[in-house]
Parts: C-alpha cells; structure tokens; sequence
C-alpha cells in the first residue's frame, strides 16, 4: 500500500521564500519594510509621474459608449475581487442591465499579445487565465482578456452591442479605461503598514476618492477621507465541493476523511483555514505562488498528486484532494480526481442599489452627450 504523504510543515522565517517574507514584512513598519523604502519611494515617484500624464492629458483615457465600474485594489494581492465581481455582475442582471466583463487575463501565457480574446466556458485557462474561465463560466455573460483592459472593452462592445455596462475585474491603476464607478476591495488585512510596495502592500497612495469600498474583517483606515461608501464584505466556503463532472460532494461528508488541500491563490492559507472552519482534517496543505500553472506531472508527484487519465474512485481512507475553484481548470488536467470549493461572498443588497443608482446617473449622462 502506498504511503499517505506526510503532512506539510510551516515554513520558518529562514525557509521562507523571499516574496512570502516581503509579503509578512507589510503587517508592520519592521526592519526589513523599512530598508525596502527607498524602493518604495522610487515606486512612488513613478505612479505619481504616470498619473499626472493622464491628469496633464499627455496620455489619452479610452472612454466607452457605455458606464464602467472597476472592482478593483489598492493593496497588491487577493482581496476577493472576482466573487465581488460575480456577485456584482449577477446583481446588475436582476436590474435589468446587460453586462460585460473585462479583465487583463493575469498569469495567461499570451498575456503580452495586444488582441483581445474571448474567454468561454469551454476556454483553455492557459490562453484566458484561470479568473476569467471561472467568471465565464458562472456568470454566463461575455468575458474578454486583453493586456490592455480598454481593447478588451472595444472588443467586447464590437461583438455584443447590446452590452450596456462594463465591469472591469481589477484595474483601479489601469487609467488607459475611463471609469464612472470605482470600487475597491480589502481584505482582513486592511492597509498594512501603509506605506507603497515594496516595502508595504499598497499600489498607490493612501487614500484616494473612491466611490465604494467593501472590506473583510475592520474598516481600512483613514476610510472617511476616501468619500467613499462603505460596506462589510462577508467572505466563506461554500458548503460543497464540486468535481470535473459537476456533481456536489457536501463538505460535512468529508469530515472524516483525511484531506490533501492545494491553493495557488495570493493567501493560501486563508483557503486552509476555511477548511479547517468547516471541521475538515487537513492531512497535508500546499501553498503554490498566485496563478500557478498546475500542468507539470512531476512537479504535481513531488507534491504527493498522482496525474490520471480520468476521474478516479478514492479509497475510503484516502486523502480527498481539494482546491480553490481559481485552481480547478488546471488541476483537472493532470488530476481529475480533485474536488473544487467555491468561495461565496454575502453584501448588504444597498451595495448593489448604490452601483445601480451612480450608473443609471452616468447612462443619462452619456445620453446628453449623445444627442449634443
């Protein structure tokens, strides 16, 4: 009998790759945070530089024919973008909008090519990205990937003219797109230690004028000076686990079964954690770099994942393999014996009246110019 991998251990200060520990550094004005800040500064200079070019108007804004919302960040790494999106997208439907969904595509192997491309359900997440397969998929709206989110919207707009609302899946700092709505997300983790990357977690400076802010955990700070409206953001497993052929597993059943968990997401450990909260024992977890691949057999054995030529029947003693719904699509590919858990994010309905209202404001704007 084949011997069940031996649970993973946590990873010392001294083992830790250097990313994770830049990354650990953002929680607080430490040593290793403060001697990334003329870094920082630099990084800062360039942002302020790039923006006055917009502001000064030596870089042109694409403006649509149609409103733009931009759910995006102000802090780099996952804050929950693309179940706000799916939730947002989903709330506009039952308006009575038309939406479209844009998005860079990141971790996509053509992601540099200036064409715009269709992401379907059916889409290779290689060429799309593993985020807009996923919205594609549940949202059933068009999806479109570009390097540049403003080709991504003419293309869109060209091929669906009904389309009557863009909403773009991050990109607060892609100012080449207009924008009439800008949300920003946050995590638990709030602002950090507030300073810029490197040296902190922040993409620009602190804070901006924003429309909507949604947050996980406390209020980011300095909230009120951003003039934005501000919602709790209630971020959870769902409570199955879906496999390649659609069936839902409950995830109260495996409770009693020893679990082999993956994420390639920006915090994997928030996605351990939440398995942990639905009672699962964790036999083993791996924390894989944001937009991993997941394609390589022998990277996937070393990691105690056997590649497959079909879904496959696991012992009852056998650790169930899951993952992050963002992971499935590539998983599958090698093991298609994993299972994905979806993550689900509940807002207070005034959320969506509030886009609703700002954007219907916008569409009568547009419409004045129009007819000028």
């Amino acid at each position: 009998m084949t011997a069940s991998p031996p649970p993973s251990q946590p990873p010392t200060a001294a083992t830790r790759p250097l990313s994770a520990r830049i990354t650990a550094a953002w929680h607080r004005k430490g040593p290793l945070a403060i001697a990334l800040l003329p870094l920082a500064w630099c990084y800062a200079a360039l942002g302020a530089m790039r923006r006055s070019f917009y502001r000064w108007g030596l870089c042109k804004s694409y403006r649509a024919p149609v409103p733009v919302v931009v759910v995006g960040n102000v802090i780099a790494g996952g804050a929950g973008k693309t179940p706000v999106t799916l939730h947002l997208v989903q709330a506009l439907q039952a308006q009575g909008w038309r939406p479209a969904i844009i998005s860079r595509g990141y971790g996509r192997e053509n992601s540099k090519e200036p064409q715009a491309l269709a992401a379907t359900p059916h889409s290779d997440p290689r060429l799309v990205g593993d985020e807009p397969l996923l919205m594609a998929q549940r949202s059933g709206v068009p999806v479109y990937v570009a390097a540049r989110r403003a080709t991504a919207a003419q293309a869109v707009l060209q091929a669906h003219p009904d389309v009557d609302v863009l909403v773009c899946d991050d990109g607060l700092q892609h100012l080449a797109l207009a924008r009439d709505v800008e949300i920003a997300v946050f995590n638990a983790q709030g602002i950090g230690n507030g300073w810029q990357l490197p040296a902190g977690p922040l993409r620009e400076p602190w804070p901006k004028r924003l429309d909507m802010v949604l947050y996980a955990g406390q209020p980011p700070q300095h909230l009120a000076a951003t003039g934005a409206a501000a919602w709790p953001l209630q971020r959870s497993l769902a409570p199955y686990a879906v496999g390649q052929d659609g069936r839902r597993h409950a995830l109260a059943d495996l409770r009693d079964r020893p679990v082999h968990a993956l994420a390639a997401i920006a915090y994997p450990q928030e996605f351990f954690t939440m398995l942990q909260a639905q009672g699962l024992q964790l036999l083993r977890s791996d924390a894989l770099p944001d937009h991993a691949p997941l394609d390589d057999p022998q990277w996937l054995a070393s990691l105690g994942i056997a590649a497959s030529s079909g879904p496959t029947i696991a012992a009852a003693d056998a650790p169930v393999l899951l993952c992050t719904e963002k992971d499935a699509h590539k998983l599958w590919r090698i093991a298609p014996q994993a299972l994905a858990v979806p993550l689900e994010v509940a807002i207070d309905p005034a959320f969506a009246a509030h886009v609703h209202a700002l954007l219907r404001q916008r569409q009568a704007a547009l419409s004045l110019i129009k007819k000028d």
